[in-house]
């Protein structure tokens, strides 16, 4: 992974080309106040300072040519991300204040695990806030392993790949880990079992848990699903809907992510991470439509789709974390397509069953720029989980607001009482952005860590106060 402390660097007087910003509004303004050779240089590249675009016109200086960039809002964390995509290799400076850094160290991530970039020549940033170096650093490398792990191929990245992932990010940050799978899985988790059996042995299923931190402080269990690949079982996807599987442990990435923000930042709380991690194969050990699982809360479960495996993990992972008595569970799932058709790529459904927490957690969101939707947990829907021979369903038919039936169906394994959101991500960029490459993208990440630190640290005290209260859906 790229070492984004080289990318964002104290400014300690090098030499360094020098980035004007200019807001568009501002740029008649801007443009009356430069020199000849500026304002012909403007005229012939017809450089309007429009956002995103960037003009080099001479310097005063040593240098020969300075930066002059067109920013419409220099508050947004990607103000900076098209120059730094855009401008040749070398040290810059952002004369005045300098808009927020992250975009400018993440137009420079690159997944090179299966071809080498053309373009690796760093663009360094120099920067007058050192005291924020850190966390820009942290949130990066926590967005840049999120990446990399959803564009893993799924061939070298299953059950036992995430487990090494979260083996490596312990030793990191001296925590302890525990895994379960084989014959204890099947008694204790076998929604988890149910699900990865049909993988056995080459890709096993396990459920995966990393503690950290001091056990009297506040616990906060998050939970990701980590279905390393999902053919839909014997319900089995056409080929077109298999074909970005890999990322269906989306969630798993982003809990990690987020696991190495928390302990990177040294938040105090208790952290307790849970990844059920499963391959949904097709085999003659796969679990069947109309079977009838039992789980860990011992209510059973009549499976309707094998397609609709991932709230069946969760739920046992989430089972799990509500026996640790936690002050918040968080859990991340790449988990209804419903969730896509309502919102589209870029939002993650919401669903939460406290009203100060969704609040606060929509709120942190918008303040970072990594925004969330809200969807109910409309307990009308309740009744479409009902089955003639078990407790629930597991997909009601219809497909009548799946993303909603999901969560309801999520819900039943957590206790009231204990504060839950759950975030259906998509994990993955459809089409490029500044900062924002095509492919798997951390969506929600930052805003959970935006709520974690307002509520347990002092890095987000600058956030606005959330609202008391936002409306549902």
């Amino acid at each position: 992974m790229i070492d984004f402390s080289q990318l964002l660097r104290p400014d300690r007087g090098e030499q360094a080309r020098t980035i004007t910003l200019v807001d568009p509004a501002a740029h008649e303004e801007w443009l009356a106040a430069q020199p000849n050779a500026v304002r012909d240089a403007a005229e012939m590249h017809r450089f309007s300072a429009k956002d995103g675009t960037h003009l080099l016109v001479p310097s005063p200086g040593s240098d020969p040519w300075r930066v002059v960039a067109g920013v419409k809002d220099r508050t947004s964390p990607w103000a900076l991300a098209k120059l730094a995509q855009s401008l040749p290799p070398g040290l810059y400076r952002i004369a005045g204040d300098s808009p927020p850094a992250l975009g400018w160290l993440l137009a420079q991530y690159r997944f090179e695990r299966y071809r080498r970039s053309d373009d690796a020549e760093p663009r360094v940033l120099l920067t007058g806030d050192a005291a924020g170096i850190d966390e820009t650093v942290r949130q990066a490398e926590a967005v840049a392993r999120v990446r990399d792990l959803v564009n893993t191929a799924a061939a070298d990245l299953g059950p036992a790949e995430l487990e090494a992932e979260t083996e490596a990010l312990a030793q990191a940050f001296g925590a302890s880990t525990a895994v379960t799978r084989g014959d204890t899985l099947a008694s204790d988790y076998p929604m988890i079992h149910a699900v990865g059996q049909a993988a056995l042995p080459a890709r096993s299923p396990r459920l995966i848990e990393l503690e950290w931190g001091d056990p009297t402080a506040p616990r906060v269990a998050i939970v990701g699903k980590g279905v390393c690949f999902d053919t839909g079982g014997l319900d089995i996807k056409p080929s077109s809907a298999m074909r970005l599987m890999k990322k269906d442990m989306g969630g798993a990435a982003h809990a990690l992510g987020l696991a190495r923000l928390i302990m990177g930042a040294k938040l105090p709380v208790r952290l307790h991470l849970l990844i059920p991690a499963v391959e949904n194969a097709v085999s003659a050990a796969s679990f069947r439509p109309g079977d009838v699982l039992k789980t860990r809360k011992g209510l059973t479960v009549e499976n309707t789709n094998t397609d609709a495996e991932g709230r069946l993990i969760l739920g046992d992972a989430l089972t799990k974390a509500a026996e640790g008595s936690p002050a918040l569970i968080l859990d991340f799932a790449t988990l209804t397509g419903a969730a896509r058709v309502a919102l589209g790529p870029d939002l993650p459904a919401t669903f939460a069953n406290d009203e100060a927490l969704a609040a606060e957690l929509l709120a942190a969101g918008a303040a970072v720029e990594d925004p969330l939707w809200r969807l109910p947990l409309w307990d009308g829907y309740d009744d479409m989980l009902k089955s003639d021979v078990a407790d629930m369903v597991n997909a009601p038919e219809g497909g009548m607001a799946g993303a909603i039936t999901a969560a309801l169906f999520l819900r039943r394994f957590v206790p009231e009482g204990v504060a839950w959101a759950h975030l259906d991500t998509f994990a993955w960029r459809q089409a490029a952005k500044p900062g924002r490459p095509k492919g798997g993208d951390a969506l929600g990440l930052r805003a959970a860590w935006a709520l974690l630190t307002r509520r347990y640290g002092a890095a987000m005290q600058a956030l606005p106060p959330p609202p008391v209260a936002l409306p549902r859906g």
